[in-house]
């Protein structure tokens, strides 16, 4: 291998510690090569710490221990601990790239009049179609955030409705909330829980009950 080749000939000048820490390799692996017996795990690692750089390399230095663990698997047949592809990872100074970002799904419309509190935090009904909840959540994808919207009958805590988009306008929740009347068909009196939201015209208000 030509990093061992590289610290054999430097040995002179440098310690072998030292760049083998530099440049992300083992000693056991350096002594592996040299022939020299070391233990069975440090064989191990070296060679696993070997496939760690070529596929952290393939991702473009984006690739995580989680996905170098499921490669590792996948592709070259080795079954071992997350938690040791990690620890080989931080001896290589090697990390991965999180592409994920926090996204707040609820902000208030301050100009929005607010509605009175027909619940008071009580979300327990005593029968079907008495009381919905509603919320958005996201789901991070590789091709960006898609928007979850959800009516929940909290008596059976069932999703009656839902509806899923790349925006937070308000036919998201709109779709959702024409979903759960569509399969459900409730009777006057229901009520529609959500929180205080950004969706001009519908989450403006916490709560309303649909006659």
């Amino acid at each position: 291998m030509q990093i061992f080749e590289f610290i054999d000939a430097e040995k002179t000048s440098f310690p072998i510690a030292f760049m083998c820490r530099r440049l992300g390799v083992s000693k056991a692996g350096y002594y592996a090569w040299r022939g020299r017996p070391p233990a069975a795990r440090a064989v191990a690692d070296a060679r696993i710490g070997t496939l760690i750089h070529q596929i952290h390399a393939g991702s473009r230095g984006t690739y995580g221990a989680p996905r170098i663990h499921a490669e590792l698997a996948d592709e070259h047949g080795i079954h071992c601990g997350r938690k040791r592809v990690a620890r080989l990872m931080r001896i290589a100074k090697l990390r991965g790239v999180c592409r994920r970002r926090r996204v707040r799904t609820t902000r208030r419309d301050e100009q929005a009049q607010v509605s009175d509190d027909l619940v008071q935090r009580q979300f327990n009904a005593t029968e079907p179609n008495a009381l919905w909840i509603a919320d958005i959540t996201y789901l991070p994808t590789w091709q960006g955030f898609l928007y979850l919207a959800v009516v929940i009958d909290t008596y059976s805590r069932r999703v009656v409705g839902w509806s899923m988009a790349n925006h937070l306008r308000t036919e998201l929740v709109l779709d959702a909330l024409e979903m759960a009347l569509w399969n459900r068909r409730p009777a006057r009196g229901l009520i529609h829980h959500s929180d205080h939201g950004c969706q001009g015209g519908f989450k403006a208000s916490s709560q309303r009950c649909l006659n």
